[in-house]
């Protein structure tokens, strides 16, 4: 067993893109299909999809690269962690790079991008930065 399953999520995703693997595949949850969600919305993956049935799930996300295979996603990182949990207001949510990149946050409406969260004015933990 792992204690933080999204690190693992965001490892597997970092680890498959430097091996310019086209799909990288993991234990599904609820949680990781929401940020798979984000991830698609934003334009950093392709597609998402779970695989099997009960517990043992599977969570296939197809990555995303450019016309002459450079990487779309070039940074994913854990904000938030199991023993130092990271929480952003409303008004504090602010543009990641210029608007190229993203922090995921968990919030009162559901799992959701920066850009969502200041659109809805809502604020909450910061699981994840990407671009």
């Amino acid at each position: 067993m792992y204690s933080d399953p999204i690190a693992d999520m965001l490892t597997r995703i970092r680890n498959a893109i430097s091996n310019e693997a086209s799909s990288v595949v993991m234990p599904a949850s609820k949680l990781k299909s929401a940020i798979a969600d984000v991830l698609q919305r934003e334009g950093f993956i392709w597609d998402w999809k779970l695989e099997g049935e009960g517990p043992s799930r599977l969570l296939r996300l197809n990555l995303k690269y450019g016309p002459n295979g450079e990487r779309v996603l070039s940074h994913l990182s854990r904000v938030s962690r199991p023993g130092c949990r990271s929480y952003k207001q409303a008004a504090s949510v602010k543009r990641i790079r210029s608007g190229t990149g993203v922090l995921i946050l968990t919030t009162s409406v559901g799992v959701i991008s920066s850009k969502e969260a200041r659109q809805q004015r809502v604020g909450g933990e910061i699981i994840a930065e990407v671009w």
